[in-house]
């Protein structure tokens, strides 16, 4: 018998490294393990990523969250999730029909493949012209930069209020040099100027839903997108 459970879609990084320093990066454990928590028993989960297999998961973020009781938990039990991803381009031509959300942690990763990946681009499309959940946290939403929406021609974040990793958190963390674009700017360009973050620093927590788009600023708004997709699918 078929599941009756909603069904995500897990987009993660395929890229393990900044192209310019080597410097070790990839998708970032709190993003996907508070979501996890709040979402897991409730959904069905399908984990894909540009390449398939494993996705690299950013080893600073592990050393970080190593007393995080949630984090450990995931680490511990769910490893499958994120090292036997399905590869996006087998989903592409589906779209959104198997799924009622997608969902993009964040890490820097995103920022080297999924703001061009054709396969997620696609899929991106179809789910926003499905009138589909579509989420993203932290650099996640550089997946969305170069999304359309449901007509295919108008960005997707056009007029939407978003959020992301910020200016000041990116120096902070000392990846402003890494990084090809910065994510706060293109984030706010591509809105037409409604980009917003925290009121109480780069590393407060702050969601923003809206209409049938979630986004977060930073790890500690993991559980709170995971809480705002779970009241989008009604569960």
């Amino acid at each position: 018998m078929a599941s009756s459970k909603p069904k995500i879609l897990v987009i993660l990084t395929s890229v393990d490294a900044v192209p310019k320093s080597g410097k070790k990066i990839g998708w970032y454990l709190p993003e996907l393990a508070h979501p996890h928590h709040v979402l897991h028993g409730k959904v069905d989960m399908t984990f894909a990523s540009p390449k398939g297999g494993v996705a690299p998961l950013d080893p600073a973020s592990v050393d970080l969250f190593s007393s995080d009781p949630i984090c450990k938990d995931f680490l511990d039990n769910h490893k499958q999730t994120w090292e036997q991803t399905v590869p996006l381009s087998s989903l592409a031509d589906r779209g959104a029909a198997d799924f009622d959300a997608v969902f993009f942690p964040g890490g820097h990763g995103p920022m080297f493949d999924l703001v061009n990946d054709e396969a997620s681009l696609r899929l991106v499309q179809d789910f926003a012209a499905k009138g589909k959940v579509i989420s993203a946290l932290c650099h996640g939403p550089a997946a969305l930069l170069n999304a359309r929406g449901a007509d295919g021609s108008t960005p997707l974040l056009k007029g939407l209020e978003v959020t992301g990793f910020s200016n000041e958190a990116e120096k902070m963390f000392k990846f402003d040099g890494e990084m090809d674009f910065s994510l706060e700017d293109r984030l706010n360009e591509v809105s037409g100027g409604r980009f917003v973050k925290a009121e109480d620093g780069p590393m407060g927590e702050k969601v923003v839903v809206a209409g049938n788009v979630i986004t977060g600023q930073n790890p500690a708004s993991s559980k709170g997108v995971g809480e705002a997709m779970a009241k989008a699918l009604g569960i």
